[in-house]
């Protein structure tokens, strides 16, 4: 379960590496696969709306594939909206909160490892189960794999997954399974834990899973991993919900600055990886024209500025977003404009907060002078800008959030959209050690901890803040409602009127 707007890129990565050293395989993307099948089936409608999103759910996706949506935020947000309710329906009599971004359950947690097990050796209860067992074993008897791999990044993958899981595991009992991705890596560097998931689970890899595939398929374990080299041909437009072709793609793995606190990347000790810029850009531009994307989606933790250069140097030839960190180079209003001439739509920016004392204690490594002028600068080449902010940190107070609200209103012409967060720490963060910490999910696969606030400004109190202070001035609340219900960033870009 994953925004159904793009393929998934982690997928294609492995498939062109697996792809180079001749090794045959197949690609599923089951959460796009899921949702269109549960949208599909029939459903019961107890109320107006929900008669009305039924009615309407056909007209609705394929509007959400039309660039005319887009042109009017009121009716794009009906359509959405009437989809995920759809969607939410379809999860009640499973016990199944689903919408178009997540998957929960009232039964099961994804942060117990028992409870995914449950998830497997139940798996016919998922409310996915009669879409991806049909799919599965349909392609099943045409080639039965000897190794299977499950890509689970988000923990509102982790149920889901491990139905399917345990499905594979009674079709092909002597198939291998292999899990990795994002949160498989996240929850092997908890401390102590192997694979709870012993005779269901073979192995599971942390970190970049290129290697251990086709070590595991072809008896050799001497490749470097890269950052090129993806193969989407499994992928067909159509099915996503977007209105062009979205291309995701990393320049990079890790993060090139690394020293934020409380960042996983810093906790996991997640090695930076990237290629030569100009062979990226090349790959880039290839793999653009090849699909036929319309907007490319980078998926970097931050877009080095060595990158930005070289796609100034040569566009990529799509329109094109991602995350940046705010260095002195996007306050130079000739590189800015060098972005924009190169494709350059938006721009998502780690801001986190208004208070210099704060921005420092996380070592952000930005000074609040520069990000004013980088909002400016930015603004004024016409990128649109995808603020995040975070709220109840150690070194915040309700003083600093208040210089967060100001900084905010002092910049809202700058800003087209804002993302608002509440701090969760990382329980194995090396700063979490100076915390008096309590549990945040009661589960052995839980990464989260509570903690006591130093200086009182507990959850609840930013909440009320947030509620009652910093989303009531007009211009705030102006920004925040532009923000697309679900989709958010994935689908800011077709909101601008710039891409599309």
């Amino acid at each position: 379960m994953t925004k159904p707007c793009e393929p998934p890129a982690g997928l294609a990565k492995l498939a062109g590496a697996l792809d180079d050293h001749g090794v045959d395989c197949r690609v599923y993307d089951a959460s796009i696969d899921g949702i269109l099948g549960v949208l599909q089936r029939p459903s019961a409608a107890d109320d107006t709306w929900s008669r009305r999103a039924l009615s309407k759910r056909s007209a609705d996706l394929d509007a959400l594939r039309s660039s005319r949506l887009y042109r009017n935020r009121d009716r794009y947000r009906q359509a959405v909206m009437n989809v995920n309710r759809v969607l939410h329906m379809a999860g009640l009599p499973h016990g199944a909160a689903i919408s178009l971004s997540n998957y929960g359950s009232t039964r099961l947690s994804p942060v117990r490892s028992a409870d995914l097990i449950r998830a497997a050796e139940n798996y016919e209860a998922n409310p996915f189960h009669p879409i991806f067992s049909e799919q599965l074993s349909a392609l099943f008897s045409r080639w039965e794999p000897a190794v299977v791999g499950m890509s689970i990044n988000f923990m509102s993958q982790a149920l889901c997954a491990f139905a399917m899981i345990g499905f594979v595991r009674r079709q092909l009992p002597r198939a291998r399974i292999v899990c990795g991705g994002g949160l498989v890596t996240s929850w092997m560097n908890i401390p102590g834990l192997d694979n709870p998931f012993g005779g269901l689970v073979d192995e599971m890899v942390c970190g970049p899973g290129e290697n251990r595939l086709i070590a595991l398929c072809t008896g050799t374990d001497e490749n470097r991993p890269t950052v090129t080299g993806y193969d989407f041909s499994f992928f067909e437009k159509e099915p996503y919900l977007s209105p062009v072709r979205v291309l995701p793609y990393a320049t990079s793995r890790g993060c090139y600055w690394k020293k934020c606190a409380f960042c996983p990347e810093t906790a996991e000790d997640a090695p930076y990886l990237t290629d030569n810029p100009r062979d990226i850009v090349e790959d880039l531009s290839q793999t653009t024209l090849q699909t036929g994307s319309g907007l490319i989606h980078f998926l970097d933790n931050a877009l080095s500025p060595r990158l930005l250069a070289h796609l100034i140097e040569r566009p990529p030839g799509a329109p094109w977003f991602g995350f940046a960190r705010i260095t002195r180079h996007l306050t130079d209003p000739a590189f800015v404009r060098g972005l924009k001439a190169s494709g350059c739509v938006m721009l998502k920016l780690g801001v986190e907060s208004g208070d210099q004392v704060v921005l420092d204690a996380l070592s952000k490594g930005i000074d609040i002078e520069m990000v004013s002028k980088a909002l400016d600068t930015i603004h004024r080449a016409g990128i649109a800008t995808y603020i995040y902010l975070l709220f109840g940190t150690p070194a915040e107070n309700e003083k600093s959030a208040r210089m967060t609200l100001a900084f905010t209103l002092d910049h809202a012409s700058s800003i087209d959209f804002l993302n608002l967060a509440i701090f969760n720490l990382p329980a194995y963060s090396r700063e979490a050690d100076g915390l008096d910490t309590v549990d945040f999910y009661d589960g052995d696969l839980s990464l989260y901890r509570e903690f006591i606030h130093p200086g009182g400004w507990s959850r609840d109190r930013v909440r009320r803040f947030l509620s009652k202070t910093f989303k009531k001035p007009t211009a705030i609340r102006a920004i925040l409602n532009s923000d697309p219900p679900f989709f958010t960033s994935n689908h800011a870009p077709f909101l601008t009127g710039t891409s599309g």
